[in-house]
């Protein structure tokens, strides 16, 4: 039987789903899914306005590829401004947000979808994202180094379920922070400082990312401590 060979290319992958989907389906079921159909036709012709293509849907999460990583990146600002501007609405009494995760790496050719690690590690991008906000990969800041008017927070090393290596994670500044072009390195202290404060915090947005952020638990030694200390601090 002969043997056909696999084939691979280069993609930038574009990993999005919505903070609290299953809490927000219990909560109202019929209001969800009339705002994720908005949302869905929000996102579907921005990936396509920014020569994405869409490759894999389940529930509220859509995965797409890209050829390039700057394309990958304005997209992904683009859905989270979109949405705050365009105010879609709420589900369940609370604004429905996009995460996402956007990863450069090898994939696996099946057809019309992609496999492999390169999309894996999108989505663990995706995960570690808080609701509203872009998480990327290293290669995918090296990729993008100064050609869009951004900021980026480096979060350091972490170690995602199912990949080997530790990845290198970047959160996108998508407030105040854009239009610096450059890389921060995270400060624990000071962002524990700006949780005692409550500072520029909605509590809608504060008590679903102190959820998502125990559910995490455990992740490495640095991000576990930090992780640890801010849920502490959100359910004092």
């Amino acid at each position: 039987m002969p043997v056909h060979p696999i084939e691979r290319k280069l993609a930038a992958i574009f990993a999005a789903d919505i903070a609290g989907y299953s809490r927000l389906m219990a909560r109202d079921e019929v209001g969800t899914l009339v705002q994720l159909k908005a949302f869905r036709a929000l996102i579907d012709g921005l990936i396509a306005d920014h020569r994405g293509r869409i490759f894999n849907t389940a529930g509220d999460s859509v995965v797409a590829d890209f050829a390039s990583a700057v394309d990958a990146v304005q997209c992904a600002v683009a859905v989270q401004t979109s949405r705050a501007d365009e105010r879609i609405g709420q589900a369940a009494g609370e604004p429905m947000l996009f995460r996402i995760g956007i990863h450069v790496g090898d994939v696996v050719v099946d057809g019309t979808n992609l496999l492999g690690d390169g999309v894996n590690i999108a989505a663990r991008l995706e995960g570690l994202a808080e609701p509203g906000g872009i998480c990327l990969s290293g290669a995918v800041r090296d990729q993008i180094g100064n050609k869009l008017p951004l900021g980026f927070d480096d979060l350091g090393e972490q170690q995602v379920k199912n990949i080997a290596q530790a990845i290198r994670v970047y959160r996108v500044r998508t407030g105040a922070g854009v239009g610096r072009g450059g890389s921060t390195r995270r400060n624990p202290a000071t962002a524990r400082q700006a949780v005692d404060r409550g500072a520029a915090v909605p509590e809608h947005e504060r008590r679903p990312r102190a959820r998502i952020f125990r559910r995490r638990h455990g992740r490495g030694d640095h991000h576990r401590t930090f992780t640890h200390s801010l849920a502490v601090r959100h359910r004092a």
